[in-house]
């Protein structure tokens, strides 16, 4: 198993999350190719079941995620989930300290998630 040792920002502050989702209710704009809330971290946070996560500039170094290991989406960072079987699970957001990087861009499913957009 390859989980993610990164952990979210110390002083991170929860600011929306989604529904718990599973293989058959997930947002279909999460398995492709997208963008996470500007500004904002994500968790992706499971409850039962295991799921992948693939970052679209490092995609030989798939993760995998499971209720012991979360995997922290970075700002700013193209990336998609892969549903490998039977999953509950949520992406919650986070705010962080104002991220100074140029803006990409590209598809958002995640705004709407959250509370706090400002």
């Amino acid at each position: 198993m390859n989980f993610q040792e990164l952990q979210l920002p110390e002083g991170a502050v929860k600011v929306g999350s989604t529904p718990n989702m599973t293989e058959e209710t997930v947002v279909k704009g999460i398995l492709k190719n997208h963008l996470g809330p500007k500004g904002k971290f994500g968790l992706v946070v499971v409850e039962e079941g295991a799921l992948q996560y693939v970052w679209e500039d490092d995609q030989d170094n798939v993760l995998d995620a499971d209720k012991d290991h979360p995997i922290v989406i970075e700002p700013e960072r193209f990336h998609h989930v892969k549903i490998t079987g039977s999953v509950v699970f949520r992406v919650e957001f986070y705010k962080v300290v104002k991220n100074e990087a140029e803006a990409k861009e590209g598809d958002r499913p995640g705004e709407v998630f959250c509370e706090c957009m400002g």
